[in-house]
């Protein structure tokens, strides 16, 4: 498939799947006698694996060192399972992160709410 086939079914733009392509994330690319880049199926899935493990905070160094380790099978459960939980655990303090937030964020709005009533209740509408 052309280039444009991929970005359509994947969402991911031009330029960032050849930039894929040029760090070494999808090496299964191969160039017609046109020169145009031709793209197998499993590109698609291979692009929509990186955009994953890119949404849980993978590095593309990561994700490539992990896709060079799937392609030639040289990593073990073991290996791959130390990888995930330290993803994981990433993911996790994330997580935590961003219920503090979501916790002062609504603490913020009621304040400003109780606020506005106040103001509504005393016809003192100027902030």
């Amino acid at each position: 498939m052309r280039i444009a086939e991929l970005e359509q079914r994947t969402g991911i733009n031009r330029h960032t799947l050849r930039y894929y392509e040029k760090e070494g994330l999808l090496l299964e690319v191969v160039r017609g006698e046109n020169n145009y880049r031709d793209y197998p199926e499993k590109a698609v899935e291979r692009v929509a694996m990186v955009s994953q493990l890119k949404d849980l905070g993978f590095s593309l160094r990561e994700i490539r060192d992990l896709l060079n380790a799937l392609r030639s099978d040289s990593i073990d459960c073991a290996q791959g399972a130390r990888l995930m939980a330290e993803k994981k655990q990433a993911v996790d303090q994330r997580i935590r992160e961003l219920r503090q937030v979501s916790r002062m964020l609504g603490a913020e709005q009621q304040r400003l709410e109780a606020s506005a009533e106040a103001q509504r209740l005393r016809g003192d509408c100027s902030v």
